[in-house]
């Protein structure tokens, strides 16, 4: 090693040398700092490009996730729609059903109160005729005994 002491006059060829070795120190610390500054801006872009591709990674697995999640909501939605309109169909139905159903109660008891017409009348005629064959028998009575 040649370092020269302290207070010593160096040799103009060792002058030079030592010159020559700080230039070179200087310019490589100066390359280094000039990489470690390039290698940061790299590493600093690469780990931006890297930040923003999560990001459209993270948003699209949200959005494919609120797709899925929304298509059976969707589905479900459609369904109960679907329900609620056969509900009210149901109901109308229900309703012309119930309608129908009074008439052919309101038929049933004409018709079964006209039976029972026909039938008191016919228990009328019967007792007209027991009357009648009572009347008959009594003036044949009467008459058979003059």
């Amino acid at each position: 090693m040649n370092t020269p002491a302290r207070g010593r006059v160096l040799p103009f060829s060792e002058k030079e040398k030592t010159e020559e070795e700080s230039g070179t120190l200087e310019s490589s610390l100066l390359q280094l700092i000039d990489d470690n500054r390039r290698s940061s801006l790299h590493l600093r872009e690469k780990t931006e490009r890297s930040r923003k591709e999560a990001i459209r990674h993270a948003a699209r697995t949200a959005d494919l996730l609120v797709k899925a999640v929304n298509g059976g909501v969707e589905e479900c939605f459609v369904n109960e729609k679907r329900i609620e309109s056969e509900i009210r169909n149901l109901a109308v139905t229900v309703a012309r059903f119930g309608k129908q159903t009074d008439q052919w109660l309101a038929a049933t008891h004409a018709v079964n109160s006209a039976v029972k017409e026909i039938g008191d009348v016919e228990n009328w005629m019967k007792t007209m005729e027991f009357d009648c064959k009572k009347i008959t028998a009594a003036i044949r009575n009467i008459h058979d005994d003059q």
